[in-house]
């Protein structure tokens, strides 16, 4: 029995099942149920925000959006076992019991085990050919990803503390969290338990830090300038706060000696900032030629007025004579 606490926050330990409900024998756990309302909001939110603000049709959006989740949970799936591969082979038994555990373990996505940069990649990518396919400029279905899909990491990040996992390194901060698990299935006032740990977080920050950015892109979205600037911003904020928060984790994805998601995040900020500067400069050369446009529209409307004058003044004349 495992359980959670905040005790700076007065908070004393709790149990949270993982598992939310049984449905027809099947135990239905807490953090697929979280993913798949996340998704749900995500996609009625990416309706609305694609319609109103980038006058796409509903229904390119809801294709896009069958398909994007379909390849956006399998890219997640694939990008976590790439660096765990070790995990999830079996070869304890004959060579076809071999195969059917290793494949078993690699579907069984409700036993966790996703990566959100995973399935960002593979949307991207879903989302490029869709709009290749359907004629429609790929950088609007860029920009309406980005606030949607951070509908879904605000609340999957919960499935996370549920699940009592992606938390960071040992603190004392008035926020900890701490977390007890006992050896057998007694209550906390007669289990014998493990020494109980406090630590940051994490899912708290990420899920915090999410929050912000989904409304600083709404914010922006109204005053939008150019076609990139949503998915740029995405870049530059969930790329600097996923690296920050990711060095206090303590379960990390590594190659070698340095963390998979700090690498991204970095590699994320850093392309977003390079897009947000190309399209800031060809919007200040689209501002100098506007500009150009409206000074020779002047130019053109005094020499006209100067005209019309002489001519006035010529029947002025004439008139008189």
């Amino acid at each position: 029995m495992s359980y959670i606490s905040f005790p700076g926050l007065g908070i004393e330990p709790f149990h949270i099942d993982k598992v939310a409900f049984s449905l027809f024998g099947r135990d239905v756990a807490w953090y697929g149920l979280l993913i798949t309302v996340g998704m749900v909001l995500a996609v009625l939110y990416g309706n609305y925000i694609g319609v109103k603000r980038e006058k796409l049709k509903s229904d390119d959006i809801m294709d896009l959006a069958f398909i994007i989740i379909l390849f956006g949970v399998l890219g997640a799936r694939l990008y976590y076992i790439l660096f765990k591969l070790d995990q999830y082979i079996v070869t304890s038994g004959t060579f076809l019991e071999n195969l059917k555990d290793t494949l078993y373990n690699m579907v069984a996505v409700w036993n966790g085990g996703l990566a959100i940069y995973g399935g960002i990649i593979a949307g991207l990518i879903t989302a490029f050919l869709f709009a290749r396919k359907r004629r429609i400029p790929f950088v609007k279905f860029f920009d309406l990803l980005a606030p949607t899909v951070m509908i879904g990491q605000i609340i999957g990040r919960w499935g996370n503390f549920i699940n009592m996992e992606a938390y960071g390194s040992e603190t004392d901060l008035p926020w900890r969290m701490g977390l007890l698990v006992s050896y057998d299935k007694t209550g906390p006032e007669t289990g014998i338990w493990n020494q109980e740990i406090y630590v940051h977080p994490t899912f708290l920050y990420e899920s915090l830090w999410n929050l912000a950015g989904f409304i600083l892109l709404n914010i922006l979205y109204r005053k939008k300038k150019f076609n990139g600037q949503m998915f740029a911003s995405y870049l530059v904020w969930y790329g600097f706060g996923r690296m920050l928060i990711e060095g206090l984790r303590t379960d990390s994805l590594m190659i070698g000696p340095f963390r998979v998601s700090q690498l991204v995040g970095l590699a994320s900020l850093v392309i977003g900032i390079i897009i947000f500067i190309m399209n800031r400069k060809k919007l200040r050369g689209n501002k100098e030629e506007a500009y150009e446009n409206v000074y020779k529209s002047d130019a053109e409307t005094e020499t006209s007025s100067e005209n019309n004058t002489a001519i006035e003044n010529s029947t002025n004349i004439y008139n008189k004579e």
